[in-house]
């Protein structure tokens, strides 16, 4: 995921630090609620390279406090255990060596209980530099809080992918909560369009607040006049699509995912199982009915690309997805609405609906650099420059983004073979 970021300057006063500190304080109470229904044998899985043990979360998150704060700003600070440093760096070569992401899932020590310690060691060290910071480096240092906690909201995110994929490899299909508040039932509605004039549109982060370095900086881009569906591709629709041979059909598909549908063998988006005559969903409160006029999700790139061609119709670019979504609020159901699963939309809407939350939206776009994009300085810059080959661009957040963490220029990556993100898609066509 993106990850690093931009904040303009300002001088925090210390109000500003008491504020701060109760952020912080937010922030991770919510990641050790997150792991509070895990029983302790889950926190060590890795069921496969790309999730992590969900202590393996817990710890590296302290670690970026620790590393790019604590050791660098506060007097006499010492690390429970110096190894930490190399087992808990995820990227940051520029730091040091990381330990290598596909064997997270081998340590069995520090346990987890080691690992809530060195959480509230990192806690109290900070609620220490917070209370009193050095002056000379206050700017930094606020700065530096910002960037820790939006990283650490978004590993809240990644926790709830790796834990879904992890009770998803057992034949019980356990639930990981059972009280998640379900979704209301919804009617399906016949998909509209939405027009949306082109020409020099600017696009990207600028003025107040926190950005990622790869939102800025805010530049021109021209567009064509297009439409937008003014909805998510729902779970009935994409069934269309597998019922008319939608995986069969090489037409449908770009090279790399049809020679990667012949590998994978998929013939449906992840979590999806066929019983008898009827499709289930393994979700986060465990095994159940497909809903239907859910937006799809778990679907990659690949997938996403095939149904809207087979739809005859795109997916957006992410200039086009932004030109829809800028000034929109940013409401949808995200983390706190507790469904942690897409949802239908509400009825009636005006204009594009489920622009914010539900799935993470495909475009068409690569993840490449703005024009003009600088990344931040020393190691806190290395994460998102050196990610911008081999990855697409994804929208609008999702089910298990905090509300408070995404924007309408928030630029979201992965790879096009990825979905064990909570993944989806809307059309996109030329203006007709």
């Amino acid at each position: 995921m993106g990850n690093l970021a931009h904040q303009p300057n300002q001088q925090p006063a210390s109000a500003a630090f008491d504020r701060l500190l109760h952020r912080y304080q937010q922030v991770r109470a919510l990641s050790e609620t997150i792991c509070a229904p895990l029983q302790i044998e889950d926190y060590v899985i890795q069921s496969m390279p790309e999730v992590s043990p969900p202590k393996w979360h817990l710890a590296h998150v302290s670690w970026f406090f620790e590393t790019f704060l604590l050791k660098a700003y506060l007097d006499d600070y010492r690390t429970p255990n110096p190894l930490y440093d190399y087992l808990f760096n995820s990227y940051y070569e520029t730091h040091g060596t990381p330990f290598p992401r596909s064997q997270r899932g081998l340590v069995s020590r520090p346990g987890v209980e080691d690992v809530y310690r060195y959480r509230r060691h990192v806690d109290q060290a900070m609620g220490e530099l917070l209370t009193n910071p050095p002056e000379a480096h206050a700017d930094e240092i606020h700065r530096r809080v910002e960037l820790g906690l939006q990283h650490e909201q978004q590993h809240q995110e990644l926790l709830l992918m790796d834990i879904k994929h992890i009770l998803a490899q057992s034949p019980l299909h356990p639930a990981y909560r059972s009280d998640l508040k379900p979704a209301v039932q919804a009617h399906g509605e016949r998909l509209r369009w939405h027009s949306f004039d082109g020409g020099v549109k600017h696009i990207g982060h600028a003025g107040e607040g926190f950005a990622f370095d790869c939102e800025t900086p805010r530049h021109r881009q021209f567009v064509e006049d297009f439409q937008l569906a003014d909805r998510l591709v729902t779970n009935r629709e994409y069934l269309s699509f597998i019922a008319d041979g939608g995986y069969a059909r090489p037409e449908l598909w770009l090279a790399d995912g049809w020679a990667l549908l012949g590998q994978t063998g998929w013939n449906a988006p992840l979590y999806w199982q066929r019983r008898d005559d009827a499709w289930y969903e393994m979700t986060l409160g465990g095994l159940g009915e497909l809903q239907l006029e859910a937006p799809v999700c778990h679907v990659s790139f690949y997938e996403a690309d095939a149904y809207a061609r087979w739809a005859e119709a795109r997916l957006p670019s992410e200039a086009e997805w932004e030109v829809a979504a800028e000034g929109r609020p940013a409401d949808g159901n995200f983390l706190e609405s507790d469904h942690l699963h897409p949802t239908a939309p509400g009825s009636p809407h005006e204009g594009p609906a489920q622009l914010f939350g539900d799935v993470w939206e495909w475009t068409a776009s690569a993840y490449r650099p703005y024009p003009g994009f600088r990344p931040l300085p020393g190691s806190l810059g290395e994460y998102n420059g050196k990610f911008m080959s081999g990855q697409m661009v994804l929208r609008g957040g999702c089910c298990a983004t905090p509300q408070a963490h995404i924007r309408a220029t928030y630029r979201n990556f992965f790879q096009p073979s990825m979905r064990w993100q909570f993944a989806g898609l809307r059309l996109a066509r030329e203006l007709r």
